[in-house]
């Protein structure tokens, strides 16, 4: 008997669902604004490179020169000997950038949120998590051993109730996304930090698809609401906006030091290549010298958004460079989905679990590198096909 015989069945019934995912292959280098998938040149609005960095050349020669003076692998966990020189400036500079004390580099932005919410609460603790955070914020409270209260997205009212309700704890987190990656709307950072304060709260946020990309100075959402003295732990990425690999974690000093000495994900993973560290060095030059680059890319969603919702479609509270197009079942998702790739557009079409039964999308990435022709096309292509849908 095979003892993976099971999966032959399971897998049938998310094919019979509409919900089962298959590898897919790119061609070429990845680019904000084309793709090249199964040899069909796509415009691309299924990537999180929404400042067009990935493929720039000064991220590429950046790395070209690390690896060419200080090889690729690391071979070591960072508290051993696989920190290097690249790496801890990095640090500073992001910890500069972020106006925090200091900054800890993780090796994914998953492995910053589950390593760090498992570090500050444990089984004698309380964590309180918004109902459409990202899965790495959703395991990290899992892992952590904390009890977990789930409170309705983005109801403050409901989250204050359960503070006020839950029994003695030994610590309290409130933790959530800032910009939700699904629905593009952002989070109530002044309310989250006045109640953070009212139940003597720890506040963590994660910036993953704000980084980069809001605030005056692409700190991310803390910053464009003027919320970053109230949030204790911030999280982001450099695999976004930023066009890197890897997470990080910026606060105090103090939090820095507890990190690298218990956020599991950090002390037992081979640090980054510092190849990836040059990259991302780059890129936060990029950042900081080429500010209309985020002032355009959420022009070029606002428009889209606008002639979405002038045309009677449904895209929620977007309100940032992340545009659902929400039509609730799979099969007419994944249908329209495939569609607008026949007509030349790649539009991935999200179905539970990423998205809660019943809100089945299209999820639409603006970046930097499109033009407003091709949102033009891309918003006459999504009516045409939605109006056509059985």
């Amino acid at each position: 008997m095979d003892a993976l015989n099971w999966l032959d069945d399971v897998l049938a019934d998310l094919d019979r669902r509409l919900l089962r995912r298959h590898l897919a292959v790119r061609e070429g280098a990845q680019r904000g604004d084309e793709i090249v998938l199964g040899g069909q040149r796509l415009v691309n609005f299924g990537s999180n490179d929404y400042l067009g960095l990935a493929a720039c050349d000064e991220l590429r020669e950046a790395a070209v020169g690390a690896v060419t003076s200080r090889g690729w692998g690391s071979g070591a966990s960072p508290l051993v000997s696989g920190r290097g020189e690249l790496h801890a400036q990095l640090e500073r500079e992001l910890a500069q950038w972020e106006n925090a004390e200091a900054a800890l580099l993780f090796s994914s932005g998953y492995a910053a949120n589950v390593g760090t919410i498992a570090a500050l609460v444990a089984k004698d603790d309380a964590v309180f998590s918004d109902e459409l955070n990202h899965a790495s914020i959703i395991d990290g409270c899992r892992l952590s051993d904390a009890q977990v209260h789930v409170y309705r997205h983005r109801d403050t009212t409901h989250l204050k109730s359960l503070l006020g309700s839950t029994a003695r704890v030994r610590r309290k987190l409130i933790v959530s996304d800032t910009l939700f990656s699904m629905g593009g709307d952002l989070a109530p950072l002044e309310a989250l930090n006045a109640l953070a304060r009212e139940h003597e709260a720890m506040l963590m946020v994660d910036e993953a698809h704000a980084t980069g990309v809001f605030g005056r100075q692409g700190r991310g959402v803390c910053e464009h609401l003027g919320a970053e003295d109230g949030v204790h732990v911030r999280v982001g990425t450099l695999s976004k906006a930023l066009g890197a690999s890897g997470g990080f974690v910026v606060g105090s000093q103090t939090l820095i030091d507890w990190l690298s000495n218990r956020a599991r994900t950090y002390v037992y993973s081979t640090a980054m290549p510092e190849a990836s560290a040059a990259a991302a060095l780059a890129a936060l030059a990029i950042v900081r010298t080429q500010p209309q680059r985020r002032r355009e890319v959420l022009k070029l969603a606002a428009d889209l958004r606008e002639q979405l919702r002038a045309s009677g479609l449904e895209v929620g509270p977007s309100d940032s460079q992340i545009v659902p197009v929400i039509l609730g079942d799979p099969e007419r998702t994944m249908r329209a989905a495939a569609e607008l790739r026949r007509r030349g557009f790649l539009v991935p079409g999200i179905r539970p679990p990423s998205v809660p039964a019943g809100q089945a999308l299209l999820r639409i990435s603006v970046t930097w590198l499109h033009t407003s022709e091709q949102i033009d096309d891309l918003a006459r292509a999504l009516v045409e096909t939605i109006r056509n849908l059985p």
